[in-house]
């Protein structure tokens, strides 16, 4: 198992005029799936910047808890102006905009979702402060997240890990 050990980057106040690369991961359990994620990748096209490239769609199972409803997942990649942590904030407020106000039950675990979308990246950004951790850190663990980085940046570099989204995936166990 590999362990992160990330540094703190001080991106809260980052107040800067070039564009970032952002890859977001998204994904939706319950309802109309797929439109849920169209819904959600052209409200982070008005909202967060433009959509360089976008994933197919990957169904998959339910990771971290049991459920019924198999989940559909992809990528995109985004460029903006916006800091890490306004993009984590533009995302949460989509995520309520669109009718999920929890990912959690009352006692922790994990719950299905209409939309879930999280921060996998920010080019080679390394942030972990109290509200956000950069690179998502269970990403490298994720093959539903990684399928569909792969397919739109197979050569993004881990900036802790230094192996690129391919290498990732070839380490991961696939279910």
């Amino acid at each position: 198992m590999i362990t992160l050990h990330l540094k703190i980057s001080p991106t809260k106040h980052l107040k800067d005029d070039f564009m970032k690369l952002f890859y977001i991961g998204l994904g939706s359990n319950i309802g109309e799936r797929e439109e849920y994620i169209q819904q959600a990748i052209e409200l982070i096209g008005q909202r967060i910047g433009t959509i360089a490239a976008r994933s197919t769609l990957l169904e998959t199972i339910a990771d971290g808890y049991t459920s019924d409803h198999r989940f559909l997942n992809a990528v995109v990649a985004t460029t903006s102006k916006l800091t890490p942590h306004e993009v984590l904030h533009t995302l949460q407020q989509i995520e309520r905009d669109m009718g999920c106000f929890t990912h959690r039950n009352s006692d922790g675990s994990y719950c299905d979702r209409t939309i879930d979308l999280d921060i996998v990246a920010c080019g080679n950004l390394i942030c972990n402060d109290e509200e956000l951790i950069l690179p998502h850190p269970r990403m490298h663990q994720r093959p539903f997240v990684l399928i569909p980085l792969c397919e739109i940046a197979p050569d993004w570099e881990h900036p802790i890990l230094h192996r690129t989204a391919s290498q990732l995936l070839q380490e991961t166990t696939i279910v």
